[in-house]
Protein backbone atom coordinates (compact mmCIF):
# COMPACT_ATOMS: atom_id res chain seq x y z
CA UNK A 1 0.00 0.00 0.00
CA UNK A 2 1.44 3.48 -0.88
CA UNK A 3 2.38 5.77 1.94
CA UNK A 4 -0.10 8.68 1.85
CA UNK A 5 2.11 10.78 4.11
CA UNK A 6 5.09 10.24 1.81
CA UNK A 7 3.00 11.34 -1.20
CA UNK A 8 1.90 14.41 0.73
CA UNK A 9 5.48 15.30 1.61
CA UNK A 10 6.58 14.86 -2.01
CA UNK A 11 3.72 17.10 -3.16
CA UNK A 12 4.66 19.76 -0.61
CA UNK A 13 8.31 19.61 -1.63
CA UNK A 14 7.19 19.98 -5.25
CA UNK A 15 5.34 23.19 -4.42
CA UNK A 16 8.26 24.50 -2.38
CA UNK A 17 10.56 23.95 -5.36
CA UNK A 18 8.19 25.66 -7.78
CA UNK A 19 9.64 29.11 -8.47
CA UNK A 20 6.35 30.58 -9.67
CA UNK A 21 4.59 29.37 -6.53
CA UNK A 22 7.27 30.83 -4.23
CA UNK A 23 7.36 34.22 -5.97
CA UNK A 24 3.56 34.38 -6.09
CA UNK A 25 3.22 33.55 -2.37
CA UNK A 26 5.84 36.15 -1.40
CA UNK A 27 4.16 38.83 -3.53
CA UNK A 28 0.72 37.94 -2.17
CA UNK A 29 2.07 38.10 1.40
CA UNK A 30 3.37 41.65 0.82
CA UNK A 31 0.01 42.68 -0.66
CA UNK A 32 -1.88 41.29 2.34
CA UNK A 33 0.56 42.93 4.78
CA UNK A 34 -0.03 46.28 3.03
CA UNK A 35 -3.54 46.34 4.55
CA UNK A 36 -1.99 46.32 8.02
CA UNK A 37 1.23 48.31 7.45
CA UNK A 38 0.72 51.70 5.73
CA UNK A 39 4.34 51.78 4.54
CA UNK A 40 3.47 49.04 2.03
CA UNK A 41 0.39 50.77 0.57
CA UNK A 42 2.44 52.58 -2.10
CA UNK A 43 3.96 49.27 -3.15
CA UNK A 44 0.52 47.68 -3.47
CA UNK A 45 -0.87 50.51 -5.60
CA UNK A 46 2.08 50.48 -8.00
CA UNK A 47 1.94 46.68 -8.23
CA UNK A 48 -1.76 46.84 -9.13
CA UNK A 49 -1.03 49.47 -11.79
CA UNK A 50 1.71 47.28 -13.28
CA UNK A 51 -0.53 44.23 -13.36
CA UNK A 52 -3.37 46.20 -14.95
CA UNK A 53 -0.95 47.41 -17.63
CA UNK A 54 0.72 44.13 -18.52
CA UNK A 55 -1.69 41.26 -17.83
CA UNK A 56 -3.17 41.38 -21.34
CA UNK A 57 0.28 41.48 -22.97
CA UNK A 58 1.48 38.50 -20.94
CA UNK A 59 -1.71 36.57 -21.69
CA UNK A 60 -1.47 37.45 -25.39
CA UNK A 61 2.19 36.45 -25.52
CA UNK A 62 1.50 33.09 -23.85
CA UNK A 63 -1.48 32.44 -26.11
CA UNK A 64 0.45 33.27 -29.29
CA UNK A 65 3.29 31.12 -27.97
CA UNK A 66 0.83 28.24 -27.52
CA UNK A 67 -0.43 28.71 -31.08
CA UNK A 68 3.14 28.64 -32.40
CA UNK A 69 3.96 25.57 -30.34
CA UNK A 70 0.99 23.62 -31.70
CA UNK A 71 0.62 24.85 -35.26
CA UNK A 72 4.05 25.98 -36.48
CA UNK A 73 6.50 23.18 -37.37
CA UNK A 74 10.13 23.60 -36.37
CA UNK A 75 11.08 23.45 -40.05
CA UNK A 76 9.28 26.76 -40.69
CA UNK A 77 11.14 28.62 -37.94
CA UNK A 78 14.47 26.99 -38.83
CA UNK A 79 13.96 27.96 -42.48
CA UNK A 80 13.21 31.62 -41.71
CA UNK A 81 15.14 32.33 -38.50
CA UNK A 82 18.03 29.87 -38.28
CA UNK A 83 20.25 30.55 -41.28
CA UNK A 84 23.65 32.06 -40.54
CA UNK A 85 23.15 35.14 -42.67
CA UNK A 86 22.12 38.79 -42.28
CA UNK A 87 18.76 37.87 -43.89
CA UNK A 88 17.89 35.89 -40.75
CA UNK A 89 18.35 39.01 -38.60
CA UNK A 90 16.30 41.09 -41.04
CA UNK A 91 13.51 38.49 -40.86
CA UNK A 92 13.61 38.57 -37.04
CA UNK A 93 13.43 42.38 -36.97
CA UNK A 94 10.55 42.47 -39.48
CA UNK A 95 8.68 39.86 -37.46
CA UNK A 96 9.27 41.90 -34.30
CA UNK A 97 7.85 45.01 -35.97
CA UNK A 98 4.64 43.15 -36.81
CA UNK A 99 4.15 41.98 -33.23
CA UNK A 100 1.84 44.23 -31.20
CA UNK A 101 2.88 43.01 -27.76
CA UNK A 102 4.94 44.77 -25.10
CA UNK A 103 8.21 43.49 -23.66
CA UNK A 104 6.44 41.20 -21.18
CA UNK A 105 4.43 39.52 -23.93
CA UNK A 106 7.45 39.34 -26.24
CA UNK A 107 9.35 37.33 -23.60
CA UNK A 108 7.04 34.37 -24.06
CA UNK A 109 7.16 34.62 -27.84
CA UNK A 110 10.97 34.86 -27.86
CA UNK A 111 11.37 31.70 -25.81
CA UNK A 112 8.81 29.93 -27.97
CA UNK A 113 10.72 30.87 -31.13
CA UNK A 114 13.87 29.52 -29.48
CA UNK A 115 12.10 26.24 -28.69
CA UNK A 116 10.93 26.02 -32.28
CA UNK A 117 14.42 26.40 -33.74
CA UNK A 118 15.16 30.11 -34.23
CA UNK A 119 18.88 30.86 -33.97
CA UNK A 120 20.07 32.65 -30.84
CA UNK A 121 21.11 35.80 -32.81
CA UNK A 122 17.60 35.95 -34.28
CA UNK A 123 15.99 35.50 -30.84
CA UNK A 124 18.06 38.35 -29.38
CA UNK A 125 17.25 40.68 -32.30
CA UNK A 126 13.55 39.84 -32.02
CA UNK A 127 13.65 40.46 -28.26
CA UNK A 128 15.39 43.83 -28.68
CA UNK A 129 13.27 45.28 -31.46
CA UNK A 130 9.76 44.10 -30.62
CA UNK A 131 8.87 46.24 -27.58
CA UNK A 132 9.95 49.59 -29.08
CA UNK A 133 9.59 49.18 -32.82
CA UNK A 134 6.32 47.28 -33.00
CA UNK A 135 3.47 48.99 -34.83
CA UNK A 136 1.35 49.85 -31.79
CA UNK A 137 4.19 51.49 -29.86
CA UNK A 138 5.37 53.24 -33.04
CA UNK A 139 2.03 55.06 -33.15
CA UNK A 140 2.26 55.91 -29.44
CA UNK A 141 5.82 57.28 -29.69
CA UNK A 142 4.95 59.39 -32.73
CA UNK A 143 1.94 60.84 -30.92
CA UNK A 144 4.07 61.74 -27.87
CA UNK A 145 7.39 62.82 -29.41
CA UNK A 146 6.31 63.84 -32.92
CA UNK A 147 9.06 63.48 -35.51
CA UNK A 148 11.59 62.80 -32.74
CA UNK A 149 9.68 59.61 -31.97
CA UNK A 150 10.75 58.38 -35.41
CA UNK A 151 14.38 58.75 -34.31
CA UNK A 152 13.72 56.51 -31.29
CA UNK A 153 12.11 53.84 -33.46
CA UNK A 154 14.82 53.85 -36.14
CA UNK A 155 17.58 53.82 -33.50
CA UNK A 156 15.96 50.80 -31.78
CA UNK A 157 15.82 48.95 -35.13
CA UNK A 158 19.47 49.77 -35.91
CA UNK A 159 20.63 48.53 -32.49
CA UNK A 160 18.63 45.32 -32.89
CA UNK A 161 20.19 44.73 -36.33
CA UNK A 162 23.73 45.52 -35.16
CA UNK A 163 23.38 43.27 -32.13
CA UNK A 164 22.06 40.43 -34.26
CA UNK A 165 24.96 40.74 -36.74
CA UNK A 166 27.48 40.77 -33.87
CA UNK A 167 25.81 37.69 -32.36
CA UNK A 168 26.13 35.86 -35.68
CA UNK A 169 29.88 36.54 -35.52
CA UNK A 170 30.05 35.42 -31.87
CA UNK A 171 28.16 32.23 -32.69
CA UNK A 172 30.46 31.41 -35.61
CA UNK A 173 33.48 31.84 -33.29
CA UNK A 174 31.90 29.59 -30.67
CA UNK A 175 31.71 32.40 -28.11
CA UNK A 176 27.99 31.94 -27.43
CA UNK A 177 25.74 28.89 -27.31
CA UNK A 178 24.00 27.52 -30.40
CA UNK A 179 20.35 26.60 -30.33
CA UNK A 180 20.05 22.81 -30.13
CA UNK A 181 16.42 22.97 -31.28
CA UNK A 182 17.35 23.90 -34.85
CA UNK A 183 16.43 21.25 -37.41
CA UNK A 184 18.19 20.80 -40.74
CA UNK A 185 16.05 21.95 -43.66
CA UNK A 186 16.89 21.05 -47.26
CA UNK A 187 17.55 23.85 -49.75
CA UNK A 188 14.48 22.94 -51.78
CA UNK A 189 12.12 22.90 -48.81
CA UNK A 190 9.11 25.16 -49.40
CA UNK A 191 7.03 26.45 -46.50
CA UNK A 192 4.17 27.33 -48.86
CA UNK A 193 4.00 23.85 -50.41
CA UNK A 194 4.21 22.18 -47.00
CA UNK A 195 1.49 24.45 -45.60
CA UNK A 196 -0.81 23.67 -48.52
CA UNK A 197 -0.26 19.95 -48.02
CA UNK A 198 -1.03 20.19 -44.30
CA UNK A 199 -4.13 22.30 -44.98
CA UNK A 200 -5.41 19.85 -47.58
CA UNK A 201 -5.06 16.91 -45.18
CA UNK A 202 -6.64 18.72 -42.20
CA UNK A 203 -10.15 17.60 -41.26
CA UNK A 204 -12.27 20.17 -39.42
CA UNK A 205 -14.44 18.28 -36.95
CA UNK A 206 -15.12 17.89 -33.23
CA UNK A 207 -12.12 15.63 -32.68
CA UNK A 208 -9.69 17.96 -34.47
CA UNK A 209 -11.01 21.00 -32.58
CA UNK A 210 -10.59 19.15 -29.28
CA UNK A 211 -7.05 18.06 -30.22
CA UNK A 212 -6.14 21.59 -31.28
CA UNK A 213 -7.47 23.03 -28.02
CA UNK A 214 -5.48 20.54 -25.95
CA UNK A 215 -2.35 21.17 -28.04
CA UNK A 216 -2.52 24.96 -27.66
CA UNK A 217 -3.28 24.66 -23.92
CA UNK A 218 -0.32 22.32 -23.47
CA UNK A 219 1.95 24.83 -25.21
CA UNK A 220 0.65 27.71 -23.08
CA UNK A 221 1.17 25.73 -19.87
CA UNK A 222 4.71 24.67 -20.80
CA UNK A 223 5.63 28.24 -21.74
CA UNK A 224 4.07 29.61 -18.54
CA UNK A 225 6.27 27.36 -16.42
CA UNK A 226 9.36 28.81 -18.09
CA UNK A 227 8.60 32.53 -18.21
CA UNK A 228 5.82 33.48 -15.80
CA UNK A 229 7.85 33.39 -12.60
CA UNK A 230 10.45 35.71 -14.13
CA UNK A 231 7.73 38.18 -15.09
CA UNK A 232 6.17 38.12 -11.60
CA UNK A 233 9.62 38.60 -10.05
CA UNK A 234 10.36 41.51 -12.40
CA UNK A 235 7.06 43.23 -11.58
CA UNK A 236 7.66 42.69 -7.84
CA UNK A 237 11.11 44.33 -7.90
CA UNK A 238 9.90 47.13 -10.20
CA UNK A 239 6.99 47.87 -7.84
CA UNK A 240 9.28 48.08 -4.81
CA UNK A 241 11.69 50.37 -6.66
CA UNK A 242 8.90 52.57 -8.01
CA UNK A 243 7.34 52.90 -4.58
CA UNK A 244 10.44 53.79 -2.58
CA UNK A 245 12.77 55.74 -4.91
CA UNK A 246 11.86 59.47 -4.55
CA UNK A 247 10.51 61.19 -7.67
CA UNK A 248 12.80 64.23 -7.27
CA UNK A 249 15.76 61.88 -7.65
CA UNK A 250 14.79 61.42 -11.31
CA UNK A 251 14.79 65.14 -12.04
CA UNK A 252 18.02 65.87 -10.19
CA UNK A 253 20.22 63.14 -11.59
CA UNK A 254 18.75 62.44 -15.04
CA UNK A 255 19.94 65.50 -16.94
CA UNK A 256 21.44 65.51 -20.50
CA UNK A 257 24.93 64.43 -19.35
CA UNK A 258 26.88 61.19 -19.46
CA UNK A 259 26.21 60.77 -15.72
CA UNK A 260 22.52 61.40 -16.37
CA UNK A 261 22.49 58.69 -19.05
CA UNK A 262 24.14 56.16 -16.72
CA UNK A 263 21.75 57.00 -13.85
CA UNK A 264 18.83 56.65 -16.27
CA UNK A 265 20.18 53.28 -17.38
CA UNK A 266 20.43 52.02 -13.79
CA UNK A 267 17.02 53.27 -12.71
CA UNK A 268 15.27 52.01 -15.84
CA UNK A 269 16.79 48.61 -15.11
CA UNK A 270 15.09 48.62 -11.71
CA UNK A 271 11.82 50.30 -12.71
CA UNK A 272 10.97 48.31 -15.81
CA UNK A 273 7.45 48.72 -17.13
CA UNK A 274 5.79 47.39 -20.26
CA UNK A 275 6.51 49.36 -23.42
CA UNK A 276 3.09 51.02 -23.51
CA UNK A 277 3.55 52.14 -19.90
CA UNK A 278 7.17 53.24 -20.38
CA UNK A 279 6.43 55.50 -23.35
CA UNK A 280 4.58 58.18 -21.32
CA UNK A 281 7.26 57.96 -18.59
CA UNK A 282 9.98 58.45 -21.19
CA UNK A 283 8.13 61.48 -22.55
CA UNK A 284 7.87 62.91 -19.03
CA UNK A 285 11.66 62.59 -18.68
CA UNK A 286 12.07 64.46 -21.97
CA UNK A 287 9.56 67.14 -20.96
CA UNK A 288 11.21 67.73 -17.59
CA UNK A 289 14.87 67.50 -18.64
CA UNK A 290 14.83 68.23 -22.38
CA UNK A 291 17.10 65.19 -22.84
CA UNK A 292 15.81 63.05 -25.70
CA UNK A 293 18.78 60.73 -25.30
CA UNK A 294 17.79 59.99 -21.71
CA UNK A 295 14.29 59.08 -22.86
CA UNK A 296 15.77 56.72 -25.45
CA UNK A 297 18.04 55.10 -22.84
CA UNK A 298 15.09 54.77 -20.47
CA UNK A 299 13.07 52.94 -23.14
CA UNK A 300 15.86 50.66 -24.36
CA UNK A 301 17.02 49.78 -20.86
CA UNK A 302 13.72 48.03 -20.35
CA UNK A 303 15.10 45.27 -22.57
CA UNK A 304 18.91 45.41 -22.74
CA UNK A 305 19.52 45.49 -18.97
CA UNK A 306 16.29 44.15 -17.48
CA UNK A 307 16.78 41.24 -15.09
CA UNK A 308 13.65 39.51 -16.40
CA UNK A 309 14.95 39.32 -19.98
CA UNK A 310 18.50 38.42 -18.93
CA UNK A 311 17.23 35.80 -16.48
CA UNK A 312 15.05 34.18 -19.11
CA UNK A 313 17.90 34.05 -21.61
CA UNK A 314 20.21 32.67 -18.90
CA UNK A 315 17.89 29.81 -17.95
CA UNK A 316 16.39 28.99 -21.35
CA UNK A 317 18.72 30.10 -24.15
CA UNK A 318 22.26 30.18 -22.77
CA UNK A 319 24.34 31.87 -20.10
CA UNK A 320 26.81 33.36 -22.55
CA UNK A 321 23.95 34.67 -24.70
CA UNK A 322 22.44 36.30 -21.59
CA UNK A 323 25.75 37.93 -20.60
CA UNK A 324 26.60 39.08 -24.11
CA UNK A 325 23.29 40.81 -24.78
CA UNK A 326 23.89 43.72 -22.35
CA UNK A 327 27.63 43.75 -23.13
CA UNK A 328 26.90 44.24 -26.84
CA UNK A 329 23.74 46.36 -26.67
CA UNK A 330 24.35 48.71 -23.72
CA UNK A 331 27.35 50.56 -25.27
CA UNK A 332 25.28 51.15 -28.41
CA UNK A 333 22.38 52.50 -26.35
CA UNK A 334 24.65 54.86 -24.40
CA UNK A 335 26.35 56.16 -27.57
CA UNK A 336 23.03 56.76 -29.35
CA UNK A 337 21.60 58.43 -26.24
CA UNK A 338 24.66 60.68 -25.91
CA UNK A 339 24.49 61.72 -29.57
CA UNK A 340 20.75 62.37 -29.28
CA UNK A 341 21.36 64.74 -26.36
CA UNK A 342 23.87 66.65 -28.49
CA UNK A 343 21.86 66.91 -31.70
CA UNK A 344 18.35 67.30 -30.24
CA UNK A 345 18.86 70.11 -27.75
Amino acid sequence: MPDDHACCHQSNRGFLRNKLFLVFVFTLALVLLSYFFPVLVAFRKILVNYLQSIWWAVALGLFLGGLIDHYVPREYISKILARKSPLTILNAVCLGFLMSACSHGILALSIQLHKKGASNPAVVSFLLVSPWANFAVTMMLLSLFGAKGLFIIIAAIVIALNTGFIFIFLEKKGLIEKNKNIVQVSEGYSIIHDFRARLASYRFNKDSISADFRGVAKGVFALSEMVLWWIVLGVLIASLAGAYIPVHFFHKFMGPTLLGLIVTLVLATLIEVCSEGSSPLAFEIYRQSGALGNSFVFLMSGVVTDYTEIGLLWSNVGRRVALCMPLVAVPQVIVVGYLANIFFK
